[in-house]
């Protein structure tokens, strides 16, 4: 027999040990799916590991920390194919690829013109542990403010001759009981116009051990406690269904979020169908040590597919005069929608130097957006509208557009008409998807721009076709005609919640500013509650690159504030968020050339507000400063306008009254 020699024996003794002290790492496979930023301060973790004693199984799961504090525990993730058990419940790592990315792109329309894309790139390959043995591809990347991740199931014989995906089992398990600002959605064809509830994850749990079936809209805003702060987001949507968010716990200490894709209407409960490869839409995290940095964050732009526009020359940012939301009032205080009175809107603007005006509903049949009514001849105005230098906007019925787009479109173009707003779309499921990218892409082709309403929230279609300049998806000042939703309580909570995920047409510029006991509701010239102030600041706090000057003409008649509106670009270069806490206040500064401007609202509870202007270059400034009046808590109309020297070293004091505002211009002296 023959001996092993002393030497050789001792180290297979030492690899043996080696191998025994490992094989736990090798079984969880975490080693191989840890991907840190490019500054090292976010850290997402993909491993597998046997979770359940009950199970062999060794399903997939990832974890996230900001500065080595957990933000989420393990999380599950799985896709619930029809007809298998889910992809990614019992699976091992089998290769795994780590790769930095840095460039730089420029933006059409965003909250900045250029953008770096900085972040490291994980390629997490995967298989089934059992027969069939599918294959699994987990694509992550770690920014300096976010982890992104998506699943691609590669074409394979167990995908074919197609697929049918039920559901995307995306955990979200926050590593305590995160303080959410989040929108519940009654059912999956909502339009996303409810306000965001400042409320625990266990509360959407606590349905007295039912599980809960509430639905929540993205974007979600959360604080975890002594860690930071998050925000789930999603971003390119091409091919798949829109994800919402559930608590399934059914208990008091559930601290876990769980997707929910926007099921197809035929009531089969199938989410995605396709052919080949399953590619899911981006799951984006965005993270800050305050939520002013999430504001700031690009990340659902830089995960979403560049410009698929050669010639984007023809796409060009603005305001807009608007006859709808006044109730088409005219220079005789009455309503008239006619083609007299939209020119009186047309004159308004280039008096203004508006870019845009905008017709709303009733120029065209529901049911045919080919033909005219009668009412108002958009031809004709079109024509009137280009001798004074300003281009127009027409609304269109969603449905009617789904059935007529190429013919309506090719219309318009005809007519020259600027853009589209596409109204009551009131669905995210794959083929509603399908619809914002095709008309994305359809307008493009004729030279149109787009303003979707009645939408879901924006999820970077703005970068790949840069004519959708606009969405709605947001509880805005066109709910002050019916009621007293649209108050600062509401506008201090949107720039952290709905704003974080692209441009919101709010509407702002209403100039019947009165306090809450005096608001009452109505259509026609209808009241805004806060300060004349709050509204001019919207202007810079909101992103609109379609922005709407919402009130008729004769309200901003003789108003020296509304040279603010006049001045305030629709398109930026760079932003700032100075600070601000969610629902309560908010200043921001952004940049358009040389230009700053700032903007600053408050709820309900006045404040005085310090603000630092060392985001300036060296040199000297000039300050246009609209405050509220001394007497603004009593008249609201009342705004305080005065010029000040700045420079870099300068601290502005902004004080707010109750529903105020603050709203500055700062131009370089020559």
């Amino acid at each position: 027999m023959l001996k092993t020699p002393p030497t050789i024996a001792l180290q297979f003794i030492a690899c043996l040990l080696l191998f025994t002290l490992l094989s736990p790492l090798a079984k969880s496979q975490g080693i191989n799916g840890k991907l840190l930023s490019p500054d090292n301060k976010i850290e997402i973790n993909f491993q597998t590991a046997q979770l359940d004693k009950k199970s062999a199984a060794t399903p997939l799961f990832y974890t996230v920390s900001f500065k080595g504090k957990p933000l989420f525990k393990p999380s599950l993730l799985s896709l619930d194919i029809k007809g298998a058990q889910p992809l990614g419940s019992d699976v091992r790592i089998t290769n795994s690829k780590i790769m930095p990315v840095d460039n730089t792109y420029q933006l059409v329309v965003g909250k900045a013109s250029k953008v770096r894309d900085q972040y490291n790139l994980l390629q997490l390959e995967l298989q089934e542990n059992s027969a069939p043995g599918r294959k699994l591809v987990i694509e992550a990347r770690a920014y300096n403010d976010a982890v992104a991740f998506r699943y691609i199931a590669p074409e394979q014989e167990t995908l074919q001759p197609g697929y049918e995906l039920m559901n995307e089992n995306t955990e979200f398990h926050f590593s305590n009981d995160a303080t959410t600002y989040a929108q519940v959605l009654p059912h999956y064809r909502s339009m996303y116009e409810s306000e965001y509830l400042k409320l625990s994850v266990s509360a959407f749990s606590n349905q007295g051990g039912v599980k809960s079936s509430v639905l929540i809209g993205l974007p979600m805003l959360a604080e975890v406690p002594g860690a930071g702060w998050v925000a789930i987001a999603e971003s390119e949507l091409q091919g798949y269904s829109s994800m919402y968010l559930t608590n399934p716990s059914g208990g008091w200490s559930g601290h876990t979020m769980l997707s929910r894709l926007s099921p197809a209407l035929d009531s089969s409960g199938i989410a995605v169908k396709g052919k080949g490869s399953i590619r899911s839409a981006w799951r984006i995290i965005m993270i800050g040590d305050d939520p002013g940095r999430i504001i700031e964050s690009n990340a659902v732009m830089n995960l979403t597919s560049p410009s698929a526009v050669a010639n984007t020359d023809w796409i060009k940012p603005g305001k807009a005069s608007w006859d709808w939301w006044s109730g088409s009032l005219g220079a005789d205080g009455k309503p008239a929608f006619t083609t007299a009175n939209m020119k009186y809107y047309v004159d308004f603007a280039a008096k203004s130097g508006l870019e845009y005006m905008l017709v709303d509903a009733g120029w065209s049949e529901f049911r045919d957006i080919t033909k005219m009514t009668g009412k108002v001849d958009i031809p004709e105005l079109v024509k009137y509208a280009a001798a004074k230098n300003v281009k127009v906007w027409i609304w269109l019925y969603a449905p009617t557009v789904m059935k007529q787009m190429e013919e309506a479109f090719a219309l318009y173009e005809k007519w020259g008409v600027a853009g589209v707003k596409i109204d009551f779309v009131e669905r995210d499921d794959q083929q509603g998807i399908e619809f914002y990218y095709t008309t994305a892409k359809t307008a493009a082709a004729h030279h149109l721009m787009v303003d979707f309403h009645g939408s879901t929230k924006p999820f970077g279609l703005e970068r790949t076709y840069p004519n959708v300049m606009n969405y709605e998806a947001v509880l805005g000042m066109e709910q002050s005609k019916g009621g007293t939703r649209d108050n600062p309580d509401n506008h201090t909570m949107l720039p952290f919640t709905r704003m974080l995920t692209g441009p919101m047409d709010f509407t702002p510029g209403g100039f019947d500013n009165v306090k809450k006991e005096q608001f009452f509701a109505r259509s026609d010239s209808p009241m805004v509650m806060g300060t004349r102030a709050h509204q001019l600041a919207m202007y810079v706090v909101y992103q609109a690159q379609f922005g709407m000057v919402s009130d008729y003409p004769a309200a901003y008649e003789g108003q020296p504030d509304f040279e603010f509106i006049k001045k305030v670009p629709a398109s930026w270069d760079e932003i700032k968020v100075l600070q601000g806490v969610p629902g309560e206040y908010i200043s921001i500064a952004r940049r358009k050339g040389n230009d700053w401007y700032i903007g600053s609202i408050t709820n309900w509870n006045a404040r005085t507000l310090n603000i630092s202007l060392s985001f300036l270059s060296a040199g000297n400034y000039t300050a246009e400063i609209y405050s509220d009046a001394a007497d603004a808590a009593i008249n609201p109309k009342h705004t305080a306008i005065s010029k000040q020297q700045v420079s870099n070293r300068t601290v502005l004091q902004a004080k707010l009254v109750t529903g105020g505002g603050y709203a500055v211009r700062i131009t370089k002296n020559k």
